[in-house]
């Protein structure tokens, strides 16, 4: 029996990514559709200036590697899951990284 080769392994490993990422819904926005805080989000930890500066270093810093995603797209507790994945590759001081989950947490 022949066993595939190494190119008929990558052409399937590229198929399967594709089907993949082809049936995920789009969360992603330009900057200007993202949430902006206003005095109404502020929260017992999260001031106004807290959520407008996360808000600030998620565009900035965030959107380099990858689309933004809207802070709705995902719920408080996948926020804190998926930063700690991602903020290595910012160079963010830990201050900063604290903001940007406030943001896209809305200070829950």
């Amino acid at each position: 029996m022949k066993t595939p080769g190494l190119t008929t392994l990558l052409l399937g490993a590229l198929v399967l990514a594709f089907a993949a990422t082809g049936c995920q819904k789009d969360n992603s926005a330009t900057s200007s559709a993202l949430y902006v805080p206003s005095a109404s989000d502020v929260t017992n930890s999260a001031t106004l200036a807290d959520l407008q500066a996360g808000r600030t270093l998620y565009i900035n810093h965030c959107g380099d590697c990858h689309e933004l995603y809207l802070p709705e797209s995902f719920s408080a507790t996948q926020w804190r899951s998926i930063l700690p994945n991602m903020t290595p590759r910012t160079n963010l001081t830990s201050a900063e990284v604290s903001l940007v989950t406030k943001y896209v947490t809305k200070g829950k």
